[in-house]
């Protein structure tokens, strides 16, 4: 079995672990409301997407 001849540092372990971080979802602007919302997504705001209602605003 293999088995680690050395300790690994807390240098080591924090540089492989340097690109694990979290980060944000993107956020575009709605072309209708203005309002912020996910890429490829509906706007929750208008409803809109592509220029086209998907979801009535009885929705809510």
């Amino acid at each position: 079995m293999a088995v680690p001849k050395r300790k690994t540092s807390v240098s080591k372990r924090k540089m492989r672990r340097s690109h694990h971080a979290i980060v944000p979802a993107g956020m575009s602007e709605c072309p209708e409301c203005g309002e912020m919302m996910r890429p490829h997504h509906a706007c929750p705001h208008c409803g809109t997407y592509k220029g086209r209602a998907v979801k009535s605003s009885a929705e809510d």
